[in-house]
C-alpha cells in the first residue's frame, strides 16, 4: 500500500522569482516549481507586478501540486516582498495596480503629509521609519486618498501582499504585524497601536483585523481539511528559523545585495541618529521589535570587482572562492600605517575602496583583500548599531558573504569578543514561513540541524598568520 507524505506548501513571492515549496515533516524540500512573470504598467506607465499573472498563478500551482497523490497538504503559508499593497473592493476584486515601491513620490504631497503630522525626524522616530516615498507603504495609500478619491472610496481593505496571497486561499481579509511593522509609516512603535494620521483619514477602517502571524485560518473551498497561514513579510520571515533554533541572544547578518544586521534582542527605541545611518525596526513574528541596521555592500562589492577584474584582467569567478590570506592583510596593515584611519569617517553608503588607487597594490589577490577589509570596516560600523546596549555573544551571517571566507575571518577579527558563525539554510525564508504555523500542520518536534553553522575565530585567524 503506498503512504502519502504530510507536506505543508509554500508560496515565496519575491520581485524577481515567484516560487512554490513542499516541505516534508522534517522540513525536507521535497517539490519545487518557479516562475517569472513579464511586468506591465500602472495608469501613470510606471512597471509594476502584473497582479492577474500572480493570482492565476496561485491557482494553477496548487492545482498541480494537488494532483499529485504522493503528497498531502496539511497547511499552505505565504511569504511576499513587503512595501505592496493589494487593495480589494467588497466582492474582494483588486480595484487598482499593485504599485511599485520604487514609485517616485509626489514632493508636495510628502511635504504636506509631514508637516500634518509632526514633522519628518519625529513622525520617522515613533513610526521607525525613515522618510522613503512609495517605499512607506502606507504613503501609498495616503496617495490614493488624496489624489484618486473615487479609487479610494471603493476600497474595502488594503491587504499587503502577502495577505492578499492568504485572502485568495481563506477569502479571510487579514492584517499581519510583519507586514505592517517594516518601514510602512503605519505602526506607532511607542504605543504599540496604529499611528493616528490613519483614523484622521479615513484609513483606519480599511485596514483589515490584524491575525497572529504564527495562527491559521480554515480555508475557502468545502471538503479540504489544510489549513491556511496569514502570510508573512519575507525579511521577518527568514529571522523565524534562528529564533525557534537559539535561545542565546544573537544577531543575524542577513547578506545579499544589502547586508541588514537583525538583532531581535534590542528593544531599544529607534534614535533619530540611528534612523539617519539607515537602521530601522522590524516587528517579528511574535509582535516584538527586531533592530535592524542596513549596509548597501553586496552591491558595492559587485561594483567593485568589476574594477578589479578589469584592471587585472581577471575574472570575477575567481574571487567567489578566493582564500583568506592573513598575510596579505598584514601586509596591508603596515602599508596602511602611513594612511590616515579614515575608516571611522566613511560614509555608510560607500566603501573606501572605490578611493583607492587600484595600481597600488601588487596583484588582483591583495587588491581583492583590502576591499573585503574596507566593507568589513562599514560592516563593523553597521552591525554596531544594533548590538549597541544588547548582551549578544553570537553573530550569524546568512546569504552570499557567508561563503565568502576573507569576508568570514575578518567578521570574527573586529568582533573579537562575540562568536561569529557562517550559516548555511536552503530556503530561509520559506522555511521560516513553514515554521511559523508548525504547531498547525506538523506531528513531529523541530528539527534542530535545519541551520549548518561553521565556527570562525580570531584564534584560528592569528594561528594561521603565524604559521
Amino acid at each position: 500500500m503506498s503512504s502519502t507524505t504530510p507536506v505543508i506548501a509554500i508560496f515565496d513571492v519575491g520581485k524577481t522569482n515567484k516560487k512554490l515549496f513542499l516541505f516534508d515533516e522534517h522540513y525536507n524540500m521535497v517539490h519545487e516549481r518557479s516562475a517569472r512573470f513579464i511586468e506591465t504598467v500602472d495608469e501613470d506607465g510606471d512597471p509594476c507586478e502584473n497582479l492577474e499573472s500572480l493570482r492565476l498563478s496561485v491557482f494553477d500551482s496548487l492545482r498541480e501540486v494537488f494532483k499529485k497523490k504522493e503528497f498531502e497538504i496539511k497547511a499552505i503559508n505565504f511569504s511576499a516582498y513587503g512595501a505592496s499593497f493589494v487593495y480589494i473592493d467588497e466582492n474582494g476584486e483588486p480595484v487598482a495596480p499593485l504599485y511599485n515601491y520604487l514609485k517616485e513620490y509626489p514632493e508636495a504631497l510628502k511635504k504636506q503629509f509631514y508637516d500634518q503630522y509632526g514633522g519628518e525626524a519625529d513622525f520617522s522616530v515613533a513610526t521607525a521609519s525613515p522618510v522613503l516615498g512609495s517605499l512607506n507603504s502606507g504613503m501609498q495609500l495616503y496617495r490614493i486618498r488624496h489624489e484618486k478619491p473615487e479609487m479610494f472610496a471603493k476600497i474595502k481593505y488594503a491587504l499587503h501582499l502577502p495577505q492578499y496571497l492568504s485572502y485568495l486561499i481563506s477569502g479571510i481579509p487579514c492584517s499581519d504585524i510583519t507586514s505592517i511593522g517594516c518601514h510602512t509609516n503605519l505602526w506607532n512603535f511607542n504605543r504599540n497601536t496604529y499611528h493616528r494620521w490613519l483614523g484622521n483619514e479615513g484609513i483606519l477602517e480599511k485596514m483589515a483585523p490584524i491575525i497572529a502571524s504564527d495562527s491559521v485560518v480554515p480555508a475557502a473551498f468545502p471538503g479540504n481539511n489544510y489549513s491556511v497561514g496569514v502570510g508573512l513579510h519575507d525579511s521577518s520571515a527568514a529571522l523565524i528559523p534562528y529564533l525557534v533554533n537559539f535561545t542565546e541572544p544573537f544577531v543575524l547578518i542577513s547578506t545579499g545585495t544589502w547586508c541588514i544586521s537583525l538583532n531581535p534582542f534590542n528593544n531599544n527605541p529607534l534614535t533619530r541618529e540611528e534612523l539617519e545611518l539607515d537602521c530601522l525596526c522590524y516587528m517579528g513574528y511574535k509582535g516584538t521589535p527586531v533592530k535592524a541596521s542596513r549596509l548597501f555592500a553586496g552591491f558595492e562589492h559587485e561594483q567593485q570587482v568589476k574594477r578589479i577584474t578589469e584592471h587585472f584582467n581577471t575574472s570575477a569567478a575567481v574571487y567567489r572562492n578566493m582564500d583568506y590570506d592573513p598575510g596579505v592583510i598584514d601586509r596591508l596593515k603596515l602599508r596602511g600605517r602611513n594612511e590616515t584611519p579614515r575608516e571611522t569617517e566613511a560614509p555608510l553608503t560607500a566603501s573606501l575602496f572605490g578611493q583607492r588607487d587600484l595600481a597600488a597594490f601588487a596583484d588582483d589577490v591583495e587588491a581583492y583583500h583590502q576591499l573585503i577589509s574596507d566593507i568589513i570596516g562599514q560592516q563593523y560600523r553597521s552591525t554596531q548599531l544594533v548590538l549597541k546596549n544588547s548582551n549578544v555573544k553570537r553573530i550569524f551571517v546568512d546569504g552570499g558573504f557567508s561563503k565568502n571566507a576573507i569576508y568570514m575571518n575578518l567578521l570574527a577579527s573586529v568582533f573579537p569578543g562575540r562568536e561569529v558563525y557562517a550559516a548555511s539554510m536552503a530556503q530561509a525564508t520559506a522555511i521560516g514561513t513553514a515554521v511559523a504555523i508548525h504547531k498547525h500542520w506538523n506531528t513531529r518536534t523541530l528539527p534542530g540541524d535545519i541551520i549548518e553553522l561553521k565556527y570562525y575565530s580570531v584564534t584560528q585567524a592569528l594561528a594561521k598568520s603565524d604559521e
